[in-house]
């Protein structure tokens, strides 16, 4: 007679992040563990871009999502509740193994995420993903426990961190990014003047809902683009329609002039104000973040525009301590205008030394 299933018990959590940025990922992460008040130790995973705060017992996994929202992680891509692993998966059978480590759980999955690290050798492994998920998406199918009209059941996250390891983790599509290893698959655009573009583009997909892009960034909407130079984020809002003021000593790209939906200044960007408020501010100035962060508070406390998006430009070291001053100064001017607001922080595929930002009030 077969053993009941038992639901799902979360081992940690395991966060993936740029390559580079572990140590800033892991502290984030063991600074949140400690506040959902949930015991373990952070460790290294064994290969770049992933780190892993495992937890001294296993916890049921709804509890443990209860207590920590791995949604409002800076520098995490990708997040996901560790369930089980498979040691010696490069053997000839690797769908047995993964089958009977999924057997005991009674769980169903809306859809399986192929996630390897962000490496040459991860490429390799990402080859073999794309031919083995069918199959494991047929045989899980076949017992019921891949549900993909199902889309409020968890996702299950086969990550791959070396040749020989499978790990198997747990999260819903509301706590991560939709797409595996939180990297965007975006096409640069034919006439957009400089690749910073696909930093607007993916800072829209990840930090807004599909229903804040769809009642936000409608055409003939007013915009502000800060150090719009040469037009990389204005050309975002004008190909959506928006009537764009773009600020900047910097010339524009003429596909972007060619609009007819943009007006250049070639003005300060940190004293200029526009005359009516306008429903977006965007920023990419190259400058220290402890100056764009109040500049940008200033524009939606004082109702200079309703929202914004922002670039953070992040030192070398100390990034996780940075964002949090940051976040405190913005914090400090929007509690002086007595607002409530939503602040929305990520560490981007598209960046780099920075994070993006989205600012707007309640």
């Amino acid at each position: 007679m077969q053993p009941a299933p038992t639901p799902c018990h979360s081992n940690g959590i395991l966060v993936q992040c740029r390559p580079g940025f572990e140590a800033d990922a892991l502290l984030e992460l063991e600074t949140a563990a400690r506040a959902a008040r949930l015991t373990g130790k952070g460790e290294s995973v064994g290969t770049p871009g992933a780190v892993l705060f495992r937890l001294d017992s296993p916890a049921p996994h709804d509890e443990v999502r209860r207590r920590l929202d791995v949604s409002r992680l800076v520098f995490s891509r990708q997040a996901f509740q560790l369930i089980g692993h498979v040691e010696g998966f490069a053997g000839r059978d690797r769908l047995g193994p993964l089958l009977k480590a999924l057997e005991p759980f009674a769980e169903r999955f809306s859809t399986i995420l192929p996630e390897t690290p962000d490496t040459n050798d991860g490429k390799e492994q990402a080859g073999f993903l794309r031919r083995f998920v069918p199959l494991l998406e047929a045989a899980l199918a076949e017992t019921g426990q891949l549900r993909k009209d199902s889309p409020h059941l968890p996702r299950l996250h086969l990550f791959l961190p070396g040749d020989d390891v499978a790990l198997l983790g747990l999260s819903l599509a509301s706590e991560g990014s939709a797409w595996p290893m939180g990297i965007p698959r975006l096409r640069m655009p034919k006439d957009a003047p400089s690749r910073s573009t696909l930093k607007l583009a993916e800072a829209i997909q990840a930090l807004l809902t599909p229903e804040e892009q769809q009642s936000t960034l409608r055409p003939g909407l007013q915009a502000v683009d800060l150090g719009a130079s040469p037009g990389g984020w204005t050309w975002q809002l004008v190909s959506r329609g928006l009537r764009v003021t773009a600020i900047d000593n910097g010339p524009m790209a003429p596909s972007v002039v060619a609009t007819g939906l943009i007006e250049h200044l070639r003005v300060d960007g940190f004293t200029w104000k526009p005359r009516k408020p306008v429903e977006w501010m965007v920023c990419d100035m190259v400058e220290q973040p402890s100056r764009i962060a109040p500049l940008m508070a200033e524009w939606v406390a004082g109702g200079r525009c309703r929202r914004s998006i922002f670039n953070l430009k992040l030192p070398m070291k100390r990034r996780h301590d940075e964002v949090e001053r940051c976040r405190t100064l913005i914090d400090q001017r929007m509690r002086a205008a007595g607002l409530k607001y939503i602040l929305r922080i990520k560490h981007l595929y598209h960046d780099r030394e920075e994070v993006t930002c989205y600012l707007t009030r309640r």
